[in-house]
């Protein structure tokens, strides 16, 4: 079994060199409203190349979908910080909790159970040199964009969850130029059985940007509205119980023309140390588009009722000076 794992490592390093090696060229997607958002979450699901929208297990987060709150196990708490070039900043700040309701049957099962998930991303860039008409320095400004999240779920069956989040969305441009926006994410959970799951989730239903510039141009302001695509995603996980290693694939498809790939793999090394490697929006509407390779791992420390976890991920920016390094904090308690 070892060296099924050595062969799926294998095939991700192959993958990732034909991913590096691809003539550069621009998704559309990439300039639509709301991109900050669609970087991933955390450093373990960047590190999965963000295909977790079926995996039931470990620390969970409803960005990826909103029915995974009702198998988090005990109540975590997770923040991350991303190291970008550019002056560029994404921070992550998430809880996310289970409720079981009922007496518990002879399988010792709940009669009932819910999952609930909050969190926030932050993005933004800092140090903008700021000129007057005669090309004199004048400031230095700055953006920040964000998202506020509240996602509930609820699992009517040993095989079926489902889940709807909640996203309210506030862009700082400039000065008074800002904006604020309202969007919805549904999500569903199928487990097949124990080991393998399949997910559908639907993200950023009714999404969009208003912008008024008529507090800076006055007279000669404009209106306009940026609307977020819609994505689908259909996902799949399994779970290989004799060498603990979890692998995970999605497919997103949306109206901006996008059909991405990605997928992940987890491998516990021995107890408590993780590793992870994936690949994100491999595209298959133009394959000159540069998919995301990465890599990452874990490791989680008991401390009397609190476990402890440090991560860190590394992921590939095709276009950028330098590439993406994630850091982040665990606590389960």
């Amino acid at each position: 079994m070892k060296k099924i794992v050595f062969i799926k490592f294998s095939f991700l390093l192959l993958l990732s060199s034909v991913i590096l090696n691809a003539q550069p060229e621009f998704s559309q997607i990439a300039g639509k409203a709301g991109a900050f958002s669609r970087m991933g979450f955390g450093a373990r699901g960047i590190g999965m190349g963000n295909a977790l929208s079926s995996v039931r297990t470990g620390n969970l987060s409803a960005y990826y979908n909103p029915a995974l709150s009702v198998f988090q196990e005990g109540n975590n708490f997770q923040t991350g910080y991303s190291f970008l070039s550019l002056d560029r900043s994404l921070n992550f700040l998430n809880f996310t909790k289970r409720f079981e309701f009922g007496k518990k049957n002879e399988n010792s099962k709940p009669a009932s159970v819910a999952g609930m998930s909050a969190g926030i991303m932050n993005s933004g860039v800092s140090d903008i040199d700021g000129r007057d008409n005669q090309g004199i320095h004048t400031e230095y400004l700055s953006t920040s964009e964000n998202q506020f999240y509240l996602a509930v779920a609820n699992r009517f069956s040993e095989k079926l969850a489902l889940g709807l989040n909640i996203k309210f969305y506030y862009y700082k441009l400039y000065e008074e130029i800002t904006s604020t926006a309202i969007g919805f994410d549904l999500g569903v959970v199928y487990s097949y059985n124990s080991n393998l799951a399949f997910s559908f989730v639907l993200t950023d239903i009714n999404s969009k940007y208003k912008w008024d510039t008529t507090p800076v141009y006055e007279q000669a302001g404009t209106n306009s509205t940026d609307t977020f695509p819609l994505l689908r995603k259909i996902g799949a996980s399994y779970y290989f119980d004799d060498v603990k290693l979890l692998t995970a694939l999605e497919y997103e498809n949306s109206n901006a023309g996008t059909n991405y790939l990605r997928g992940g793999i987890e491998y516990e090394v021995f107890e408590n140390l993780f590793i992870r490697s994936g690949f994100d929006k491999l595209d298959f509407s133009n394959f000159d588009v540069p998919a995301i390779p990465s890599f990452g791992f874990s490791y989680f420390y008991t401390s009397s009722s609190v476990i402890i976890g440090a991560e860190y991920a590394f992921a590939i920016e095709p276009y950028s000076s330098s590439d993406r390094h994630i850091i982040g904090l665990n606590f389960n308690f």
